[in-house]
């Protein structure tokens, strides 16, 4: 099967430098570069988390405000691409075995992870060489099986909710509103599937939620333009609050969880592609954008637009059957937040607080991992999942208090991963079916503009080298 019709092949007759310049890979590289060095000079001038400066404070608003605007799009996202995605069922054959291979391979590198953060956590043993002067707290948030099994049962049609509670300064009771993400992935789910069986009466319905998908869609790719500028914020705020000081009493544990998430990212994925017959090469230059952006966004949700954009168009997955893979991949398949994480977290408070685990214990962080990554809803952290983890496991959830301080700098790393495996499994799914566009798949990056992006849009962006590719046609 071939992928939707493309653009003409157009020259490109920029310069290398222009090129280079407007390459987001570059752009992306660069604000980091420059973020570091705004959050290294920021700390020398004094500033920290306890020492706000206009610098620090200049640097937080700008990465905030980033984050602010990539959440808002959140929830009509997450509504649209969901309901678009169960119709989109509709058109592609074979559609329940596809949803169940699907499903099957996010278990299947689930496992695998699991089973990575396991030996890691066993044989580096962080809990044990945890430094001195680490302190306990409660966790801001816990997550049990009853709570998420309540947690699914919608209280409102959009899942709104509303907190209230005293203000950190003056006291004063404040009401701040929030979406339910799971709550929203059920409605979403119900209304989909309520109207497919509604049949050609529902046509009108569905034909407005994709339309209404492409609108957000092409706002969330101006979000994503701006990535740079919110990049330079986040990680120069990062390096101010956090810094290397953090990582020194829990330093064997970030080790332990990056060397999993680089074991899973850049062994297993690679040898799932090699086996399947498929070049390791053009998978990362393919979906690295999208790795990119959820390395700084910290956002499985919030790099879903950029993640089924390189899925479809670089990695030559059908749209029928990636409009509904990856958007369910970014509400479930966490190969880093709900299975390398919570295995090497768990067993890193096991070891700190003295307790043995046994067999059994061990085999409940698989099933936990394989089957609780929904419960990580595609936003950023992933303390629910710990919490859930922990508790399951009978673990102290204090201990959850002990590795906050450096979650941050960790959710990057998980994040990255978490895309990577969100674009993996459509992609060797569509080998395997035979319905994956080879040639686009093989073509190689000439950073062409996306065919919606060129046809009737003349402020379309040019998109860099890596983001697009040549075979359009």
């Amino acid at each position: 099967m071939s992928t939707a019709s493309r653009a003409q092949k157009a020259p490109d007759t920029r310069s290398p430098a222009r090129k280079l310049l407007t390459s987001f890979g570059f752009q992306i590289i660069a604000a980091l570069v420059l973020g570091v060095v705004a959050g290294l000079i920021g700390r020398q001038l004094g500033a920290s988390a306890e020492n706000p400066t206009i610098l620090s404070d200049t640097l937080d608003r700008i990465g905030s405000s980033y984050v602010t605007i990539l959440r808002a799009a959140v929830v009509p996202l997450i509504f649209t691409a969901i309901v678009a995605s169960i119709s989109n069922l509709r058109r592609v054959q074979n559609a329940a075995r596809l949803a169940g291979q699907t499903i099957l391979w996010f278990c299947i590198t689930a496992f695998i992870a699991v089973i990575i953060g396991i030996v890691l956590g066993l044989v580096i043993q962080p809990g044990a060489r945890a430094g001195e002067g680490l302190e306990t707290g409660d966790p801001y948030t816990v997550g049990t099986w009853w709570n998420f099994l309540l947690g699914l049962i919608p209280q409102n049609f959009l899942g709104l909710t509303v907190s209230t509670g005293p203000g950190a300064v003056d006291g004063t009771f404040t009401s701040s509103v929030g979406f339910n993400i799971l709550q929203v992935i059920v409605v979403a789910a119900v209304v989909g599937i309520a109207a497919l069986k509604a049949g050609k009466k529902a046509e009108p319905f569905l034909v407005f939620t994709e339309s209404l998908l492409k609108v957000i869609q092409r706002v969330l790719w101006w979000i994503i333009r701006i990535a740079p500028i919110g990049t330079f914020g986040l990680i120069g705020s990062a390096v101010i609050k956090y810094g290397w000081d953090k990582l020194v009493g829990l330093g064997w544990f970030a080790a332990a969880v990056y060397i999993g998430l680089a074991l899973v990212l850049f062994v297993v994925y690679p040898v799932i592609i090699r086996t399947n017959g498929l070049s390791i090469k053009q998978y990362f230059s393919g979906v690295w954008p999208a790795v990119q952006l959820a390395f700084v966004s910290r956002s499985s949700i919030g790099t879903l637009p950029l993640t089924e954009r390189v899925t479809e168009r670089n990695l030559g997955v059908p749209s029928s059957y990636a409009s509904f893979a990856v958007p369910l991949g970014a509400t479930t398949k966490m190969d880093g937040c709900a299975a390398i994480y919570p295995a090497i977290a768990a067993i890193f408070v096991a070891q700190f607080f003295g307790i043995q685990l046994d067999f059994f214990q061990y085999l409940l962080i698989v099933v936990v991992s394989v089957l609780g990554s929904a419960a990580t809803a595609g936003t950023t952290g992933a303390v629910v999942m710990l919490t859930l983890t922990l508790s399951t496991l009978g673990l102290p959830l204090e201990g959850v208090g002990l590795l906050l301080a450096i979650d941050p700098i960790l959710d990057m790393g998980r994040t990255a991963v978490n895309v990577a495996g969100q674009a993996l499994v459509p992609t060797i799914v569509a080998k395997r079916e035979g319905i994956l566009d080879e040639d686009l798949y093989n073509a190689p990056r000439e950073g062409l503009p996306f065919a919606d992006d060129s046809a009737g849009d003349s402020d379309a962006p040019e998109q860099d080298a890596e983001a697009q590719p040549a075979g359009a046609r």
